[in-house]
């Protein structure tokens, strides 16, 4: 198996809890498992989520959405009860949805600042990376934010990975992770790839994202257009990335699997899969 595949990373949301148990008998002991902070959600949503990612022998990384913090008190509960299971060695703060912030925070680079997060024992800490932009963010924006949180996390001696969001273009990828690097952000990768599900699904996703999923792009991917109620796997586009890495001029790069085509399905398919 190539190295691009060890060590993957997984996410769910806080109503995946039971969807998580059903698989965790093909999930390897201690992967990362990422706990979404979404506007349906709750602290003891997501906090239980979390604690169940504890149970079961993996490692929860809980999000941090920093617009949706309507206070360091909000913050500060969310980390205490978090820590009160053990779930606050990993996190990942994330700038989120809202347009306008909805407390003290602008940014993840404000969370992470602030200085709250190590006095909960947080020593590690993801941010997110975008290969196709970002529909409301200008590309300069996001390669200046990047460079300040990797200068922030280097400053605070904190360890950081960069998740990046669902691309469906292997060469805009490998190109992208290479600029990283020309950026001078050093910090591991885990490329985000969606489980295997419907083409229908997996194009609405690319959509709702701004994420631009030309006909030769969905082509070269493996979605066919004529045929929406058919299912596709990242298996072309993991080869592809596997075979474009060159550690030199990459890094450190690993996969981050957003399972909504189903939790158990995305897990037996990383099981079953070979390169």
């Amino acid at each position: 198996m190539s190295t691009v595949l060890n060590d993957f990373s997984m996410e769910m949301t806080g109503k995946d809890v039971e969807k998580v148990e059903n698989a965790a008998g093909v999930i390897p002991r201690g992967t990362r498992i990422n706990v979404t902070f979404l506007e349906n959600e709750d602290l003891t949503m997501r906090v239980n989520a979390a604690a169940a990612v504890k149970r079961l022998g993996f490692t929860p990384v809980p999000h941090i959405s920093a617009r949706r913090l309507k206070s360091q008190e909000m913050l500060e509960e969310f980390l205490t009860a978090l820590r009160a299971i053990d779930a606050t060695e990993s996190v990942f703060s994330v700038g989120g949805d809202p347009a306008v912030p909805m407390g003290p925070y602008e940014d993840s680079l404000a969370v992470i600042e602030s200085g709250v997060l190590q006095q909960y024992g947080v020593t590690d800490i993801s941010v997110g990376g975008y290969p196709d932009g970002h529909p409301d963010i200008a590309s300069e924006v996001l390669w200046s934010a990047l460079e300040k949180k990797s200068a922030a996390l280097s400053r605070l001696q904190i360890p950081g990975t960069v998740i990046t969001q669902v691309d469906f273009d292997v060469d805009r990828v490998l190109s992208w992770v290479a600029e990283v690097r020309e950026h001078g952000v050093e910090m591991p990768i885990r490329v985000g790839v969606p489980g295997p599900a419907s083409v229908k699904l997996l194009l609405g996703f690319a959509s709702r994202l701004g994420i631009s999923t030309s006909a030769t792009i969905a082509k070269k991917y493996g979605l066919s257009v004529t045929n929406l109620l058919g299912k596709a796997g990242p298996d072309r586009f993991i080869r592809d990335l596997a075979a474009g890495l060159d550690p030199g001029k990459h890094g450190t790069v690993k996969l981050h699997f957003y399972t909504f085509g189903g939790f158990k399905t995305t897990a037996e398919w990383i099981s079953n899969f070979s390169l």
